[in-house]
């Protein structure tokens, strides 16, 4: 089975001196890039992707979301992903190293943000007209900014990307009702406390009175955080962790499909099977073909 590309800053610099921070255009971008975007790949770095022009389908993580105008996609550190898009697309993106970003903030974290932080929460954000036109103004002067000569560049590139951050915090909260209180808040928290805890032990724990006992809240009350800020089950959101790992696992992994349950914690693989077949509604087997061809 042939690995999973992991792809690097430095490969999309051209000739520039490698930096931490990489911003283009997707026309220019893609006419630079393709021979290593073609095929599913992974990143060792934060990206944000606007699309301002063209349509397609981006596949993050095995979802698959429409490309087309006012279409913002974030990705995190290991994500598969890949595209087809039509040949008139345009729009910009930019990258960041980890290291970039946060030795610039005292508390500020990328994790912070919803949509690096969880792999709950969608990928994409559609934006409507006037969200689109502030957000193609940002990236403009973003993408000027980092073309240019100037005093203290690196705090501009930083304060601008930030500002795109948090716009499309703010839009996608829009979309969770749960934001006006300070108890919608402390349910955020504890959710992203609880995601902490599945990345850390999702392979040996995969119980809800696991998590709860950790977090020192009952395993009712987790379930009502869950759904309350993402319309699932804690277990659901324990399993869904599992079963992409084991996506991951399949694509990138030359080891037998028994190996890999066993490393995810499951001694019977028939039950592994139904866990993921329950999940993504295929068998291990049919989604190795299905990704594979």
């Amino acid at each position: 089975m042939n690995s999973i590309s992991v792809l690097h800053i430095e490969l999309f610099q051209s000739g520039r001196n490698t930096s931490d921070f990489y911003f283009n255009t997707m026309k220019e971008h893609l006419a630079v890039g393709h021979r290593h975007i073609e095929k599913p790949h992974r990143h060792d770095f934060y990206a944000a992707v606007l699309f301002t022009k063209g349509n397609g389908i981006h596949e993050i993580d095995f979802q698959k979301y429409e490309v087309s105008e006012g279409s913002l996609f974030f990705l995190s550190p290991g994500q598969i992903h890949s595209w087809e898009l039509s040949e008139d697309i345009n729009g910009y993106i930019f990258f960041c190293s980890q290291e970039f970003y946060e030795m610039h903030y005292v508390s500020q974290k990328l994790r912070n943000f919803s949509f690096f932080g969880s792999v709950s929460f969608p990928r994409k954000l559609q934006l409507d007209i006037d969200e689109l036109r502030k957000n193609d103004i940002l990236f403009q002067e973003l993408g000027r900014e980092h073309q240019s000569q100037n005093v203290m560049k690196e705090g501009l590139i930083l304060s601008m990307m930030s500002q795109i951050f948090i716009n499309a915090t703010r839009l996608f909260s829009k979309d969770i009702d749960m934001r006006s209180s300070s108890a919608s808040l402390s349910y955020f928290k504890h959710y992203q406390d609880f995601e902490n805890l599945i990345e850390q032990s999702f392979t040996e724990q995969k119980s809800i009175s696991h998590y709860a006992s950790l977090l020192g809240i009952t395993p009712k009350h987790l379930n009502r955080i869950a759904q309350t800020v993402i319309q699932k089950t804690a277990t659901d959101v324990i399993t869904e962790r599992v079963v992409l790992e084991a996506k991951r696992m399949l694509m990138y992994l030359d080891e037998s499909l028994v190996e890999i349950a066993f490393r995810l914690g499951y001694e019977e693989y028939s039950y592994f099977v139904r866990v993921f077949r329950k999940s993504s509604g295929m068998t291990p087997t049919q989604f190795m073909r299905k990704y594979k061809a």
